[in-house]
């Protein structure tokens, strides 16, 4: 018997903003929203417990300080990674430096609240 990822949890500033930003990253969707303000998304069609992970955006009033330990990776499914970036940064990522050299496949962004996250070079199949 095994555990499996349900959930990640993020700390935010505004759980709208971050909420928007990752639904149109990850064609997710809102699935629910708390008395505090702290908003679930996921897939439409598999919600919480699927085989992809939810996202739960964590009303907070302490701003991020200092790079994440724990980072999202995504990989493009339907277009090459140069079209992939040129999507994310329309949707308002931003380059990120974490000390990479410039000679790696990925590029490092940040979301709206400074989250860095990767982009790989892999094209993967939808779920």
């Amino acid at each position: 018997m095994a555990c499996r990822i349900t959930e990640l949890v993020l700390d935010a500033l505004d759980p709208d903003l971050l909420s928007r930003f990752w639904c149109e990253v990850l064609g997710y969707v809102e699935l629910d929203r708390d008395d505090n303000g702290d908003i679930q998304i996921g897939p439409a069609d598999a919600g919480f417990g699927g085989p992809q992970p939810t996202i739960v955006f964590n009303r907070t009033d302490q701003p991020k300080t200092g790079q994440l330990r724990l980072h999202i990776d995504v990989n493009a499914t339907d277009r090459d990674q140069d079209a992939e970036l040129e999507r994310l940064l329309a949707l308002g990522a931003r380059p990120a430096d974490v000390g990479q050299t410039g000679e790696e496949s990925w590029h490092v962004l940040a979301d709206p609240e400074g989250n860095e996250f990767c982009l790989l070079r892999r094209r993967v199949t939808p779920v």
